[in-house]
């Protein structure tokens, strides 16, 4: 399990807004190193797909991350993920592989967007 301290209302926000919701499974396509990096691909289903965007944020397992690309496809979109070693050394997502399944949250902002442009009146409970 991935875990970081709650933000304090008083805290200087110096990433993504994470709260801590599953919202679907992703699969993972690719997981491999790049350099000093590593390049993760997560296929992620249909529903979620809209939610992802290039340069946005995405929660794979808990872990805060950004999105350096979308492939849209019919049943989904796969997202591009760059994991510094940092990233690696210190959560538990070094331990994916390839057909792996992970836990998603989509972006917080983007939820409200939605429903403040109306298309979340319609899919509410």
């Amino acid at each position: 399990v991935n875990l970081e301290k709650a933000l304090r209302l008083s805290d200087r926000l110096g990433g993504h807004l994470v709260s801590g919701h599953v919202d679907g499974l992703g699969t993972v396509e690719r997981f491999e190193q790049v350099a000093e990096s590593w390049r993760l691909d997560i296929a992620v289903p249909a529903p979620l797909a809209r939610y992802f965007a290039y340069k946005g944020s995405a929660t794979v397992d808990g872990v805060s991350l950004t999105v350096n690309s979308v492939i849209d496809g019919t049943d989904g979109c796969t997202i591009s993920i760059n994991l510094i070693p940092h990233t690696i050394a210190v959560t538990t997502l070094r331990h994916l592989s390839v057909g792996d399944r992970g836990n998603l949250e989509v972006d917080l902002i983007a939820r409200y967007v939605e429903r403040m442009l109306g298309d979340g009146l319609r899919r509410q409970g």
